[in-house]
């Protein structure tokens, strides 16, 4: 990407032939991913306030992105004239950086507040962008910029320009902070790691960007910058930026992957269960639950369709073992003491099939050491086993 106003460092997205660097691919990728969730997400509940603030900032994210590469400015630019492009990629950031201010407005305050406060704060976003447009449109296109490394700032335009742009958005992710060093200290992991991560990222872009302000001021005075102050705050954008990424990234990763570890263990003992249901629903098929109407396949590929089969049987089997629990305790009175359940379940299911009489009386099987569902399933997962051993 571009210069960023005067907070975002000077990136070249596009390598040899136009074809763009792997970290461009990887932000599209990431960008385009979290803009689709957040939009389905915002589809589903729309009188969400602070996810229409988030679906709103990754979107003019993603609209400011074609615009700092090199064939998307010369494109905008030969449409429109030189400087449309910086001056709309300035302004959609701009927008980017108001809009992540309003979601911690919208989260941190009641509905009607929120609402309030950001339009408030909407009126020093309308007056950066008015000044900045008047500031890009009242430059001949001979003096114009396009980044903030090549700007003359001699020039009252360009400096008014990255000035204005640059106070604006340390002001904004100033304010983003200060709400998420709040929220990160009334917070638990994973969230809280995640926003003292992106804290810290903030912090260091508000540095930074509080530093090419000053920078701007100097060299419209006419005074230079040595390289190596230049290159220093650049080193600073450049860790800050991917360290507020990976901060509002990390609880949403971290929930997810703890879901995907549930939802292997689910899908594990799905399996595990399976001898132990058959057997059970060939002598009780009237005990299947009723299947939820929609796409199979649909249902696969979703995390919670494998929860909701997985319930299913645990509640499938323990109906069964509860219903054939009277021929249990026959074949036990009966059977040698050191019988395992699963020979006594095996043979409590021929005395079923053989009609014999038993009494009606349900009693405990497979009771588990702990009163919680893991130890159930835990205990019916055992049978499971035991009965796939002795078939095999």
């Amino acid at each position: 990407m571009r210069a960023v106003g005067n907070i975002m460092v000077r990136v070249r997205p596009a390598s040899v032939g136009g074809v763009l660097s792997p970290f461009s691919v990887l932000f599209v990728v990431v960008l385009g991913t979290a803009l689709g969730w957040k939009a389905y997400q915002l589809y589903r509940a729309p009188q969400d306030r602070p996810l229409l603030a988030v679906t709103l900032c990754l979107a003019c994210a993603a609209a400011a992105f074609p615009l700092g590469l090199p064939a998307g400015a010369r494109l905008v630019d030969s449409i429109f004239e030189f400087g449309v492009s910086e001056l709309g990629q300035n302004v959609l950031l701009l927008a980017t950086v108001y809009w992540l201010m309003c979601f911690y407005l919208f989260s941190a305050t009641d509905l009607e507040q929120g609402r309030r406060r950001a339009k408030w704060e909407a009126v020093p976003l309308a007056a950066v962008v008015v000044a900045i447009t008047v500031a890009t449109f009242a430059t001949p296109v001979e003096l114009r910029w396009s980044s903030f490394g090549e700007a003359d700032m001699q020039v009252t335009g360009a400096a008014t320009f990255y000035l204005l742009a640059g106070l604006y958005l340390v002001y904004a992710i100033a304010t983003a902070l200060h709400w998420t060093w709040r929220h990160a200290r009334a917070t638990r992991p994973p969230l809280s790691v995640g926003l003292r991560l992106a804290g810290a990222g903030m912090a260091g872009m508000v540095l930074a960007g509080s530093v090419r302000a000053g920078f701007v001021v100097i060299r419209w005075s006419g005074g230079s910058i040595p390289s190596w102050l230049n290159a220093t705050a650049s080193l600073l954008l450049s860790l800050a930026i991917p360290l507020f990424v990976i901060g509002i990234s990390y609880p949403s990763v971290a929930t997810r992957i703890a879901a995907l570890r549930v939802w292997r263990q689910h899908r594990t003992r799905y399996r595990q269960l399976h001898p132990l249901w058959m057997e059970l629903h060939q002598v009780y098929p009237e005990h299947l639950l009723g299947r939820v109407p929609g796409s199979a396949w649909r249902d696969a590929l979703r995390l919670r369709g494998v929860h909701r089969r997985y319930y299913r049987r645990v509640i499938e089997c323990r109906d069964g073992l509860v219903r054939i629990s009277p021929y249990l305790a026959h074949a036990r009175e009966t059977a040698n003491n050191g019988t395992s359940l699963a020979e006594l379940l095996r043979a409590a299911l021929r005395a079923h099939a053989e009609g014999e009489p038993v009494s009606t009386k349900a009693s405990a099987v497979a009771v588990p050491l702990a009163d919680d569902l893991d130890a159930d399933v835990y205990e019916l997962v055992e049978l499971s086993n035991a009965l796939r051993a002795r078939a095999g």
